[in-house]
């Protein structure tokens, strides 16, 4: 009786999420992204297929130890300039030019930085000593991944989907040629060699993205007052990208510390499927986000309606993902390689991670969206530090397998968290929040 009105009341709330996008701009938003991700999933699906071919269980493992520890500082490189410019220019249109000067300025700055940092303890943390692969990639992910980045959010926030997904179909496409081509010319090839390729790609994409968003905004200045006004605002952006790093891919860069390389790139190979089975969820949630920031200068609990019809959606969707991810798993090892033998067992360990991610995702931007990300970040801090903790027990002794247990545990905690902290967040909201608060005439720019 309890299961069929469960199932009742999913339905309901899938139906319904999906009838009230379909009369208005959010579903035109929604296809739109959906056609970028899923587009990006198959480019994605085979450059993964061709790099596990060109480098190897083992050379592929050392690339991803390095990639995941750049990849859980390379937040702090822009500093959350993304959410910064969609916050600020959904208040006021004509922040857009120093929006966009300042991440422009903040991520070369910082870059710089990092690049520095990592000299001296990347090959400590990691155990690879190879220097130019750890600068490339800082590079890489730091600069120009996160100038991608910040082009997309400037498209989200101005609606236009269209684009938005066209740079992220460019950003995966570069990095398919990048693999296709090495593959013919050079049959295998190192982590180093591998890494040039993701430099010169990601680097292409990021000149066509600052291109693009130049020819929308036309304009670009720059403020040092008010990005020191909004350095803290935006750290807390960066920090809560650490703790979301640290429990999605902290565990690849300890499996290289500890020289589990081959178990690394069979583990990483499986996470990054799972990764791609995201696609549907993270449309609606792409789409979305600018809808929160939208709402949220008239009435943040506009904002938690929306967050809880999506999370709906997304909660049925995880669930056929996971029953899928579970059936085709036997066929991913005849596609890859010998070496990667174990990635069925990987993935179906992992399967239920696109659920519990889209609930936490989905649902803990609406307290990013209504001036509330400091309760998601002490959400994500706390769930980075149990997932730390448990990867430092687990993985000395059990290894990839001590990793994918942290990683469910660390994903189904923040679930829970987070949708308890939006209850609470909404049902203590009975004023209408005033957009005018939010961006004060000294902080307009």
């Amino acid at each position: 009786m309890i299961a069929q009105a469960w199932r009742g009341l999913s339905l309901r709330f899938f139906l319904d999420f999906f009838r009230s996008i379909l009369r208005r701009k959010l579903a035109r938003n929604a296809s739109w992204m959906l056609v970028g991700q899923g587009t990006s999933f198959f480019l994605q699906a085979a450059y993964f297929l061709l790099l596990a071919h060109l480098l190897g269980a083992t050379e592929y493992g050392m690339f991803s130890g390095v990639n995941a520890l750049v990849n859980v500082v390379a937040s702090y490189s822009a500093l959350g300039s993304g959410l910064l410019f969609m916050r600020y220019v959904t208040a006021k249109d004509s922040n857009a030019p120093v929006c966009w000067g300042n991440a422009l300025a903040t991520t070369l700055g910082m870059t710089a930085v990092i690049t520095a940092v990592f000299i001296f303890l990347g090959p400590l943390i990691t155990g690879v000593h190879s220097l130019a692969l750890i600068v490339r990639l800082v590079i890489a992910n730091c600069l120009f991944t996160q100038i991608l980045d910040i082009a997309t959010k400037v498209f989200r926030t101005y609606e236009r989907m269209r684009l938005s997904a066209i740079l992220t179909m460019l950003s995966n496409l570069s990095r398919f040629i990048a693999s296709l081509v090495m593959w013919f010319t050079m049959g295998h090839a190192t982590a180093v060699q591998w890494s040039a390729g993701v430099l010169i790609a990601t680097g292409v994409t990021a000149v066509i993205a600052v291109l693009m968003v130049h020819s929308a905004i036309r304009k670009i200045s720059f403020s040092f007052h008010l990005l020191a006004r909004r350095i803290w605002e935006g750290l807390k952006y960066s920090i809560s990208a650490t703790s979301q790093a640290i429990y999605n891919d902290f565990d690849k860069t300890m499996l290289s510390h500890y020289g589990m390389n081959l178990q690394n790139g069979f583990y990483t190979l499986a996470y990054r499927i799972i990764d791609f089975s995201f696609t549907p969820i993270a449309a609606i949630d792409l789409a979305i986000l600018p809808r929160y920031f939208s709402l949220s200068h008239l009435d943040i609990k506009l904002v938690g309606q929306l967050a809880f019809k999506a999370v709906s959606a997304a909660v049925c969707i995880g669930v056929v993902v996971a029953l899928i991810l579970w059936g085709v798993s036997p066929l991913v090892p005849h596609l890859v390689g010998r070496d990667f033998g174990s990635v069925k067992i990987a993935i179906r360990w992992l399967c239920l991670i696109p659920l519990l991610r889209g609930i936490h995702i989905v649902v803990g931007n609406s307290l990013t969206a209504t001036g509330h990300q400091h309760l998601r970040l002490a959400a994500q801090f706390s769930v980075a530090a149990l997932n730390l903790g448990l990867n430092l027990w687990l993985i000395p002794t059990h290894g990839w397998l001590g990793a994918a247990w942290s990683s469910l545990a660390s994903d189904g905690a923040l679930a829970v968290i987070t949708a308890i902290l939006v209850m609470i967040v909404m049902r203590r909201s009975e004023a209408p929040m005033d957009g005018a608060n939010l961006v004060s005439p000294a902080s307009a720019g």
